[in-house]
């Protein structure tokens, strides 16, 4: 008899806690406590920004620093899948696929959780302030509303002093 293929899990991360925070909580929630038995496969995914989105549309010498911008986010990058590498595996979980896509990260995590028939799309919370929510759009909404599967928004919980 041919196994049923795993539902598939895509998790987003950046190089903010808490992005890092929802990968751990998502392992720890849905994966270490299953141990060996994974009821999904792991895709962690990190949207790289085009080195012009990142600079803005910046006047004359904007050509001479892009290179610079696009190396400085390779670095970036290569520094996201690398840590998320690591927890997976101090978690146990040795099976997970890392992929980078180039693009604005709600239609990449969107288009991503399509491409591979994710059952879940797992985003960290920014806690954005209204300005910066407002120019920015927030990436957990947009995912929240657009993607074509189950959205799990998972919140770092405030520091109480």
């Amino acid at each position: 008899m041919a196994t049923a293929e795993k539902p598939v899990m895509v998790v987003g991360i950046d190089d903010s806690e808490h992005s890092i925070y929802a990968l751990e909580w998502a392992l720890n929630h849905f994966f270490t406590p299953l141990a060996p038995n994974f009821p999904f496969n792991l895709v962690v995914l990190h949207a790289k920004p085009s080195a012009t989105s990142a600079i803005g549309l910046a006047g004359p010498g904007a050509a001479d620093v892009l290179p610079y911008v696009e190396a400085d986010l390779k670095k970036i990058s290569s520094r996201v899948l690398e840590k998320a590498k690591e927890i997976c595996l101090s978690k146990s979980v040795n099976e997970v696929i890392l992929e980078v896509v180039e693009g604005d990260p709600r239609n990449v995590l969107c288009e991503a959780a399509e491409k591979h028939h994710a059952s879940m799309l797992v985003v960290g919370n920014h806690g954005y302030g209204a300005i910066k929510r407002a120019v920015l759009g927030s990436v957990s909404d947009y995912c929240a509303h657009h993607a074509h599967c189950t959205v799990m928004i998972v919140k770092k919980p405030k520091i109480k002093h």
